[in-house]
């Protein structure tokens, strides 16, 4: 693939003649050539051709990290169609809305998705389609307008239910022209692919890396949650440029790296990073700043090493401008905080089926003096420093970041509200001692009367939400919170001081002096006295960094070998302190794969 320019502008992704031997795609000890990639992508682009698929339509893609995925996507945009990337890990309601919302004409999935879903399209395993067809079709390639769609991805909205953000080929050129010049792509780099495959960086990681003709390694799924194993993985397989979200980032750059290290530059963003780089990393840490709503990244700064300031989001990239504007829409003085507002070539078409939505949020730019440009309102506030660069300063409104996604905290207490016995429900995020973002919910219960628990609460919303809009505190209200003139007020909750906190389903003490010991050490992390020993870590606010920090207080305190991937299987006081004793017993090396594996089971 390439991209190219006319009059100035980025045109349409193309796919290039690299009908040759390099390598496309690596994932373990499984390579593709850029031969095969073309060959594979046309044959099942012909195939979604005589499903009906035509220029201009939507595809939705629900695969795991693969090479399939990679085709599927591929092959929708050579027939001039969008595709839609959905993450498995959703819940199916929000997989049944987004194929809905999409208008999608198939579904490509596995068999068991797509048994579990029963939409009213086509579906498509690609491990099995070949079968069902002759493998000798070739589809044409479309010449698509750069103003077509390319993706449209879906995120967190404010009415309860996601939104889709329509992102054009013009859009996407753009991205890519400007990232494979800002960080001098070429066919000897090895690129990581670790982006949750729900979120558009996972698609920056993709065609900017295939437009330069590069090798994109897919990182495994069961090391992506863990800053130590990412680390030894893009060593091993000489990684030169890569992408991980920052509560990745930030222990990453604490760690020792060989200076022979293949990496040049570590790219990351999603969330706020609070400390610079230190000036022994043998490689570039890139900050990186931009709502999907502007083509995944809209600033970018190659991060200063040992500097004791904040870390910037950066400057504005090749063809997009920021604009920091005060409440009546007039640029600040530099220095001062304003709502930052993006215009240029990144700037989406809209939101999917929300025209009213789409003209509040995507506005004509004053400033820019062309005819028909428009900018978008972040909701993010900033300032600009004395060299140019922009300071990320927090939002003006109810969305937040967890764990390096969007969250809109009005679909969350939508969610709740849908319960049957819940009349009002409301979400808010209150900052943690350590600076993280934690999620509350208050409830006012049906009649005053109902009896709920935060565990019928958490199963309830892990039907429809992620487990990462799952909150960790629930609060019960006895009345609803209202301002002096009558209305509906928010803010009321922020200040309210005695909790009265939803009981947990049959809370036991401890049992066991390690059991004890893992209660102290988790409520202490997670800043919760609420957590027992059958609580899920993870559900009640952990995330992969304070995963990290309770793994390495169990290795000092026990002497025991435990990993975060270890954690993740036993996320429970109970099954944690049962695999620590056993560590502490055994030397779980000499034990057989069957008795490990048994042993997590129980």
């Amino acid at each position: 693939m390439q991209t190219s320019k006319v009059d100035g502008r980025p045109v349409p992704l193309r796919i290039s003649d690299f009908r040759d031997t390099s390598i496309a795609l690596n994932f373990a000890d499984r390579d593709l050539t850029y031969g095969e990639l073309d060959r594979i992508s046309n044959q099942f682009a012909a195939y979604l051709s005589l499903l009906g698929v035509k220029p201009g339509a939507t595809v939705a893609i629900c695969l795991e990290r693969s090479f399939d995925w990679i085709v599927a996507a591929l092959a929708t945009m050579r027939i001039g169609a969008a595709y839609v990337p959905l993450d498995s890990a959703w819940p199916d309601a929000r997989l049944r809305f987004a194929v809905s919302d999409s208008g999608a004409a198939v579904l490509v999935a596995r068999q068991a998705v797509l048994d579990r879903l029963q939409v009213e399209i086509p579906g498509v395993d690609p491990s099995v389609y070949a079968m069902a067809i002759d493998p000798t079709p070739v589809a044409q390639q479309i010449n698509v307008e750069p103003e077509s769609l390319a993706y449209i991805i879906y995120t967190s909205g404010t009415t309860g239910v996601p939104k889709g953000v329509e992102i054009t080929h013009a859009n996407l050129s753009h991205l890519i022209q400007w990232h494979v010049d800002a960080f001098g792509v070429t066919r000897q780099d090895r690129i990581s692919h670790l982006a949750g495959l729900g979120f558009d960086a996972a698609g920056w990681e993709i065609w900017s890396t295939l437009s330069a003709g590069a090798t994109l390694c897919l990182t495994p799924d069961e090391m992506r949650s863990s800053p130590e194993l990412i680390q030894g993985w893009m060593i091993r397989e000489h990684i030169s440029m890569g992408f991980v979200p920052t509560v990745h980032a930030a222990p990453m750059m604490a760690m020792q790296w060989p200076k022979e290290t293949k990496l040049r530059h570590l790219l990351t963003g999603g969330d706020t990073l609070h400390q610079a780089p230190p000036v022994t990393l043998p490689f570039n840490v890139v900050n990186n700043y931009g709502p999907s709503e502007c083509t995944v990244v809209a600033t970018s700064s190659v991060l200063v090493p040992g500097s004791q300031t904040p870390p910037p989001v950066g400057r504005p990239i090749t063809g997009t401008i920021i604009y920091l504007l005060d409440e009546e829409g007039k640029q600040v003085a530099d220095g001062d905080v304003g709502e930052i507002y993006i215009g240029g070539n990144g700037v989406a078409r809209g939101y999917r089926n929300l025209p009213e939505l789409t003209e509040r949020s995507f506005l004509p730019d004053p400033f820019a003096g062309t005819a028909g440009a428009r900018m978008y309102r972040s909701g993010d506030r900033g300032s600009r420093l004395p060299n140019g660069e922009i300071e990320f300063r927090g939002r003006i409104d109810r969305q937040i970041k967890i764990r390096g996604q969007r969250v809109e905290l009005d679909e969350i207490g939508s969610a709740l509200s849908e319960h049957p016995k819940i009349e009002f429900a409301a979400a808010m995020s209150k900052l943690s001692a350590s600076g993280e973002n934690q999620l509350w919910a208050y409830i006012l219960p049906k009649n005053n009367q109902a009896v709920l628990t935060v565990d019928e609460v958490q199963e309830y919303l892990l039907g429809s939400l992620p487990d990462y809009m799952i909150p960790a505190y629930f609060v019960r209200l006895r009345t609803l919170p209202l301002s002096s003139n009558g209305k509906l007020d928010l803010n009321i909750l922020g200040r309210i001081t005695d909790h009265d906190f939803l009981e947990r389903t049959a809370m036991r003490p401890a049992a066991s002096p390690i059991e004890e010991d893992l209660l102290i050490l988790m409520r202490g992390l997670l800043e919760n006295q609420n957590v027992g020993p059958n609580d899920n870590f993870f559900l009640a606010g952990g995330h992969s960094l304070l995963g990290m920090q309770l793994v390495m207080r169990l290795r000092k305190t026990y002497g025991v070998d435990l990993t975060l991937q270890q954690l993740f299987k036993a996320p429970t006081v109970v099954r944690l302190a049962a695999l620590v004793q056993a560590l502490i017993i055994a030397d779980i090396d000499s034990m057989t794969e069957d008795e490990a594996q048994s042993l997590l089971a129980e």
